[in-house]
């Protein structure tokens, strides 16, 4: 048997009392029978409390599967665990976190879903299952879920087959993708690689780049600081560019610097160098350093520097 809608789960927002504060929240989600219309922004009937975090057209759609329920009414030793209670919109069976990757593509009925990121951590759902460490232990146990984005409006039901209908780039899955926000030990190959992923939300792309750039900072050496000690230059992550500054000896950021006043690619690789010390600033596409900056002669994969 292939993957499948098991429920369709909506709710609106309320006010619920949580140590000694009231939250506004819509992790309470109940099953519901027949066609349910997925448009772009939303489940229709659902709503979300907390908007910053939750909804949205990244996260339209959020996804759990039967296999965690199991997993968890063993771990906690519950029975009572029913569809909607982690907060999901679709319960799903089929489509585990260590399978189902980033930029995966699925119909279901007549829409059509993006893989966008893992479920954030939440103490709202340690909230509506009265286990407070539960954002945590979703972490650690590699059970996140995840969130789809709309492709196509569309009608979906419980009872839909679910059907890949693209893979993702490079094929991360959610499991490794959650893992490498939130755990330590993290793999600097990968963190390149998730950068690269175009269909993942904003959001996790931005944590992904300042991690990246702080890997970089805690890789250098003191002869490869001093010896670029006073230069500008930027650096390349992914497909997108940031404008950075090399930092003084004292790790100091240099005066006068000017956020995009100066872009080059910086191949670490090709030069032998492990490592520079930046600061990282805003993004743009190579091709767009490359019309606005007609002055700095721009050659892929090579250190391009103004002094």
């Amino acid at each position: 048997m292939g993957a499948q809608l098991v429920s369709v789960n909506v709710g609106m927002p309320k006010d619920v009392p949580w140590r000694g504060k009231t939250v506004h929240t819509g992790v309470w989600k109940n099953p519901v029978d027949g066609p349910v219309m997925v448009r772009r922004l939303n489940v229709d009937g659902d709503g979300q409390g907390d908007l910053a975090g939750h909804g949205g057209e990244q996260r339209a759609v959020m996804v759990y599967q039967t296999e965690s329920y199991d997993y968890w009414r063993d771990y906690l030793g519950r029975d009572d665990l029913q569809p909607g209670q982690f907060g999901e919109n679709f319960t799903v069976t089929g489509l585990d976190d260590r399978s189902v990757c980033i930029g995966d593509r699925y119909r279901i009925g007549d829409a059509e879903f993006e893989v966008t990121q893992p479920r954030v951590t939440c103490f709202r759902v340690g909230m509506r299952l009265g286990v407070p460490e539960m954002p945590n232990l979703l972490v650690s146990q590699h059970r996140p879920g995840f969130y789809f984005r709309v492709i196509t409006e569309g009608l979906v039901r419980a009872g839909d087959d679910v059907v890949l209908t693209r893979r993702g780039r490079h094929e991360l899955s959610v499991a490794d993708v959650d893992a490498l926000l939130y755990l330590p030990g993290r793999d600097m190959d990968l963190l390149r690689k998730v950068v690269e992923v175009p269909a993942l939300s904003p959001g996790w792309q931005q944590s992904f780049r300042d991690m990246l750039v702080g890997g970089i900072v805690k890789a250098i050496d003191r002869p490869t600081l001093n010896a670029w000690a006073g230069r500008q230059v930027a650096i390349a992550l992914g497909n997108l560019l940031t404008s950075a500054a090399l930092l003084g000896i004292d790790a100091c950021p240099m005066e006068g610097f000017v956020p995009a006043q100066y872009d080059a690619i910086l191949g670490l690789e090709n030069k032998g160098l492990s490592a520079v010390v930046i600061c990282a600033l805003g993004f743009r596409s190579a091709e767009d350093t490359f019309a606005t900056l007609p002055k700095v002669r721009f050659l892929k994969e090579q250190v391009l520097f103004h002094i």
